[in-house]
C-alpha cells in the first residue's frame, strides 16, 4: 500500500500493516527433515547437483557452511543439513516438487541431521542423557548442542515465511531391530506438531527405508519395523528403498540412489497433496483482465487488485475504511485488504462491458456469461450491473 495509507493509520492502527507484511506466503511450502547420516547426505556432490531452480530454497540450520548463516534462506544447493553433509534425499525431493507443482509454488527445506545418531538425540525430554561418541559432538554442537531444539527454532522462523506441509525422516540404522522404534518416532513427531502448533492431518510424516538386505544393507531387517509406522502413526507414509544401490559400506546410498530416493519421497508427497492449487490464483487468475487470452478460463466475478501491492483481497467485508488512487481498502481480521473490483470479462472476448448508467436486460447467455446490447453492439453484463 502506498505511503498515504500511513496517514490513515489511526483508523486501524499500524499493527495491521505490520501483521500484513509478516503474513506467511501460502504458496511457499515448507518441509522439515531430520534423521541421521542418510538424511544428512552422504553422496558425493556432482556437477549436476550444484545448480538448482531458485524456487527451491533451504533455510540454513547451522552457520559457517558456504558462508551461510543459520536462520537465512538460500538456494537449495547441497549440503542442506550441516557442514559435514553431502547429497541426500531432500535435494531431489525439493527439485522434483518444483518441477511438478505450479510455477507459483516455491519449496523450502529445513534439514537437521546427525550422522550415526540414535533416535534419542531427537527426543526433547531425553536427549541430554544421550552418550554421544566423541566424533559426533562436533556435529551436534553445530546445532547448539540440541538438534531437536534447533529444528523447532528454525521451523518457527520458516513459519513466518511459508506453510509447513510435511516432515521427512530418515533414521533407524542406529536403532536397527528395536521394536519400540515406531513408538519413539511417534513421540518425536507428536512433539514437533505440538511445539509448532500443527495438525497431523495437515502435516504428514514421510519415512524412508534403509538400504535393503537385497542390496547388501547391514540394517535391511529394520525395514520391517519401519513399515509398521503407518499402524502407529495414521499420517505416516513409508518410502521404499527397493533397488537403491549403496556405496559398499552397507549403510549409505549412492548419489544416483539419493536422487531417486528424493524423487520417491516427492512422488508420495504429491499423491498426498492431490491437485495443488495456487492460493489467490484460482479466484484471482489475473490482475489485468485485458491480458487474458481467448478462450478465457473460468473468470472470477471480481479481481483482487491489492495483490499487486502485497495485500490480500477482502473476503467478508465491503465496508470502505480508506480510499486512495489504487482503490477502496477495508480491514479484515486486523489486516488491510483490498475491496475487489468488478471484472469486465467481456474484454477478453473483444467486447465492452455494459455501462452501469441503467439496468441491464439479459438478451443472450452462453458459456462465457450474460449479454445485453448497447449502442447496437453486444456488451457483457458484469457484477457492477443491475439487472432489470
Amino acid at each position: 500500500m502506498r505511503a498515504n495509507i500511513a496517514i490513515a493509520a489511526f483508523l486501524a492502527s499500524l499493527s495491521f500493516v505490520t501483521k500484513t507484511l509478516a503474513d506467511p506466503d501460502p504458496n511457499f511450502h515448507i518441509y522439515l527433515a531430520f534423521g541421521q547420516s542418510n538424511m544428512e547426505g552422504n553422496g558425493p556432490i556432482e556437477s549436476q547437483d550444484r545448480t538448482v531452480d531458485k524456487r527451491f530454497k533451504m533455510l540454513a540450520t547451522v552457520s559457517g557452511c558456504n558462508n551461510r548463516q543459520a536462520g537465512n534462506w538460500y538456494d537449495a544447493t547441497p549440503p542442506l543439513a550441516n557442514c559435514n553433509g553431502k547429497l541426500g534425499p531432500v535435494d531431489y525431493f525439493g527439485r522434483t516438487l518444483v518441477k511438478k507443482l505450479p510455477e507459483e509454488i516455491r519449496i523450502g527445506a529445513v534439514v537437521v541431521a546427525v550422522a550415526g545418531c540414535d533416535i534419542q538425540l531427537f527426543e526433547k525430554d531425553n536427549y541430554r542423557s544421550y552418550n554421544q561418541p566423541d566424533w559426533m559432538r562436533g556435529i551436534v554442537q553445530q546445532y547448539g548442542g540440541n538438534p531437536y531444539g534447533r529444528l523447532i527454532e528454525m521451523a518457527k522462523k520458516a513459519q513466518k515465511d511459508g506453510v509447513i506441509k510435511g516432515i521427512l525422516l530418515h533414521q533407524g540404522e542406529t536403532n536397527s531391530g528395536q521394536q519400540n522404534w515406531p513408538n519413539r518416532v511417534k513421540g518425536v513427531y507428536e512433539n514437533i506438531l505440538k511445539d509448532l502448533n500443527l495438525k497431523a492431518e495437515d502435516v504428514p510424516l514421510l519415512a524412508g527405508e534403509v538400504v535393503t538386505s537385497a542390496q547388501g544393507g547391514q540394517c535391511g531387517g529394520h525395514n520391517a519395523i519401519i513399515q509398521k509406522l503407518p499402524s502407529v502413526i495414521k499420517t505416516a507414509h513409508v518410502i521404499s528403498a527397493e533397488g537403491l544401490k549403496q556405496q559398499g559400506d552397507g549403510l549409505h546410498f549412492t548419489s544416483a540412489a539419493y536422487r531417486t530416493f528424493g524423487e520417491r519421497y516427492a512422488e508420495e508427497m504429491l499423491k498426498i497433496l492431490g491437485d495443488v492449487k495456487v492460493v489467490g490464483k484460482d479466484d484471482q487468475p489475473t490482475t489485468d483482465p485485458e491480458l487474458i487470452s481467448y478462450p478465457p478460463v473460468s473468470l472470477p466475478v471480481e479481481y483482487c487488485w491489492s495483490l499487486d501491492l502485497g495485500y490480500k483481497c477482502c473476503v467478508n467485508t465491503t465496508e470502505v475504511v480508506y480510499t486512495d488512487e489504487s482503490g477502496d481498502w477495508g480491514i479484515e481480521n486486523d489486516y488491510w485488504c483490498g475491496i475487489p473490483k468488478p471484472v469486465c470479462w467481456a474484454k477478453a472476448l473483444g467486447y465492452k462491458c455494459c455501462s452501469t448508467s441503467s439496468c441491464r436486460a439479459v438478451q443472450f447467455s452462453d458459456v462465457d456469461g450474460q449479454w445485453d446490447v448497447e449502442n447496437g453492439q453486444w456488451c457483457g453484463i458484469s457484477t457492477a450491473n443491475v439487472l432489470c
